[in-house]
C-alpha cells in the first residue's frame, strides 16, 4: 500500500503517522518523553532523544513489508528554534518558549527600533517573550557569544525534524511568520533589525512552504517535505475543503480564531487584544486573534469541581439549557471591565472573567458551568469579531475540544446569528495539513474534498 509517513511533533505527544492515498490514517505510533532541564534549570524538549526517535521510527516504518512509503513530511510545535553548527550538529538545548525573557535585552532591541508598538505592528507579533522566536536567536548572540559564533543556522523546529531526516537546512514561511517578530508584512521581508544584527545570515534560506527534496532513505528514494508549523498546517485540510470566505477558531489551551480571507494590516489596538498573523503555507498572511479560554476552562472546572464536590470531569454531563442562560443575563454582572482611550467600557481580555466570580452565588453547578461558558463567549465574540471585520465570512467552522461543547456551540451559534456556525472535526488536522500540502508531490488521486464533517448550530430564540 502506497503512504505517505508525517512526523507529528506536539509540546507532550510525539506522533508518526502513515496516511494511506485517500488521506485514511493506516498506522501510528505516539510517545512521550520526560522534559530535561536546560543549563538554567528551565525544563525543555530533550532534543537528543527526540532526534534519536525521529530517525528510528522512520527506519521502522520504511521496513514495513506492507507499505511502501512514498513521501515523509512534518509537522512541529512553533516559536521554537534549533541551534546547528556547519556540519548540521545541534550545539545547544532546544529552549523552552515559555522561558522568561530579560527585560534588559528586550528594551535594548525596542529603543533601536522606534518603540515597541512599531515593531509589534511591522512585525504582526504581540510582545510575548520567549514566544517571538526571533528575540530567542537576539538573545543567544548577546548572552552566548561563543555559542553564537559556532552557529551555523538557527532552524525551527518543523524545518530542524525535517532536516534530520533529509539534512537540508531551509526555513519556511509558516514557521517565520508566526509570531516571531523577525518577518516585516508592510515590505513581506525580514525586518530591518534582523538585517543590522545580521542574523539573517543564520537563517537558512527560505523555500516554498509545499517543497520537497528527494532524499534517500532506508535505500529508497522519497520526497521529503520542509515541515510546517502546526497551526498553519491545521488550517490545510480546510482550504483543501472549502472555496468560501470562513473563519476556523481552533480550540485547545488557545482558543486562535484564524481568517485566512483578511489581510488587512494589523492596527495597534488589535495587537493589544492578543490579534498576530498566522502565515498561509502559499505565502500570505492569515489574520488571528488568540484567546487563552481552554486554560481558563481547565483551571475553572477545578475550581468549581471542589466547590460542588463533584468530580472534575462534571461539565461533560452537562447539556445546554437556554433557559439557565436567559435567567444569567438577567442578573446583574459582578465582573470588571476596562475603559479604552475614550472612556468606553472594554471588556478585560487579559485574565478571567469567571475568575473573579463569587461560587456561593450560583445554586447549582449546572448554573455555575452555563455562566462559565457565557463567560467565555463574551471574550470569545470580541476576539473572533477582530478578524471577521471587513472581510465576506459566512461560515464559522470551530474544532478542537470546545467544538464537543454544546453550551459553547449554541452560545456562540446566537452569538453570530448571521453567520452559519459549525463544530468541524478533522482526525489529526495538522498532520493531514502536512500530507495535502506535497500531495502533488506523491499522490495520483485527486485532493478529497470530504476529508473535514460538519455539524450545524443554529441560534435558538429564547420566549421572554
Amino acid at each position: 500500500m502506497n503512504v505517505i509517513a508525517i512526523f507529528d511533533i506536539g509540546k507532550t505527544n510525539k506522533k508518526l503517522f502513515l496516511f494511506d492515498e485517500h488521506y485514511r490514517i493506516v498506522w501510528e505510533k505516539s510517545e512521550q518523553f520526560e522534559e530535561i532541564t536546560d543549563e538554567d534549570g528551565d525544563s525543555c524538549d530533550d532534543l537528543d532523544r527526540l532526534t534519536n526517535w525521529v530517525t528510528a521510527s522512520l527506519a521502522e516504518v520504511m521496513a514495513l513489508p506492507e507499505f511502501t512509503v512514498k513521501a515523509v513530511n512534518v509537522s512541529a510545535y512553533g516559536a521554537s528554534l534549533v541551534y546547528i553548527d556547519q556540519a548540521g550538529q545541534p550545539i545547544a538545548p532546544l529552549y523552552n518558549y515559555l522561558k522568561a525573557y530579560p527585560d534588559k535585552l528586550l528594551h535594548q532591541l525596542f529603543d533601536a527600533y522606534g518603540g515597541e508598538s512599531a515593531l509589534t505592528r511591522q512585525t504582526a507579533s504581540p510582545s510575548l517573550g520567549s514566544l517571538n522566536s526571533g528575540l530567542q536567536l537576539y538573545r543567544l548572540k548577546y548572552e552566548q557569544p561563543d555559542l553564537f559564533a559556532k552557529l551555523g543556522f538557527a532552524l525551527h523546529l518543523p524545518q530542524y525534524i525535517s532536516h534530520v531526516i533529509s539534512s537540508w537546512p531551509v526555513s519556511d514561511l509558516t514557521s517565520i511568520g508566526c509570531h516571531t517578530m523577525l518577518w516585516d508584512f508592510d515590505r513581506q521581508a525580514y525586518h530591518q533589525w534582523v538585517m543590522d544584527e545580521k542574523l539573517d545570515t543564520r537563517l537558512a534560506p527560505i523555500v516554498a512552504s509545499d517543497f520537497t527534496r528527494l532524499t534517500v532513505v532506508g535505500g529508497d528514494t522519497v520526497p521529503v517535505g520542509v515541515g510546517l508549523h502546526d497551526s498553519s498546517s491545521a488550517l490545510i485540510p480546510y482550504l483543501a475543503s472549502f472555496q468560501e470566505p470562513f473563519v476556523l477558531i481552533s480550540t485547545g489551551t488557545w482558543c486562535v480564531s484564524m481568517n485566512p480571507f483578511n489581510s488587512r494590516p494589523l492596527t495597534p489596538e488589535e495587537l493589544q487584544y492578543d490579534c498576530l498573523n498566522y502565515m498561509h503555507y502559499k505565502g500570505q498572511p492569515v489574520k488571528s486573534a488568540r484567546l487563552f479560554a481552554g486554560y481558563e476552562h481547565e483551571q475553572q472546572v477545578k475550581r468549581l469541581a471542589e466547590h460542588f464536590q463533584v468530580p472534575v470531569g462534571q461539565y461533560k454531563q452537562v447539556a445546554y439549557h437556554p433557559e439557565i442562560i436567559d435567567q444569567l443575563r438577567h442578573r446583574a454582572s459582578q465582573v470588571t471591565t476596562e475603559q479604552d482611550a475614550k472612556g468606553n467600557q472594554l471588556l478585560s481580555m487579559k485574565g478571567s472573567l469567571f475568575g473573579q466570580r463569587n461560587l456561593a452565588e450560583f445554586d447549582t453547578y449546572e448554573e455555575a458551568y452555563h455562566q462559565l461558558i457565557l463567560d467565555i463567549i463574551s471574550q470569545q465574540l470580541i476576539s473572533t469579531n477582530l478578524v471577521l471585520a471587513g472581510s465576506p465570512v459566512k461560515r464559522i467552522f470551530v474544532d478542537g475540544g470546545f467544538g464537543k461543547n454544546p453550551i459553547y456551540m449554541n452560545l456562540l451559534a446566537t452569538a453570530f446569528p448571521a453567520i452559519e456556525v459549525y463544530a468541524a472535526s478533522v482526525a489529526q488536522a495538522s498532520s493531514l495539513g502536512a500530507a495535502l500540502a506535497i500531495h502533488h508531490e506523491w499522490n495520483s488521486y485527486p485532493l478529497p474534498g470530504d476529508c473535514v464533517e460538519l455539524k450545524k448550530y443554529t441560534a435558538h430564540a429564547v420566549a421572554h
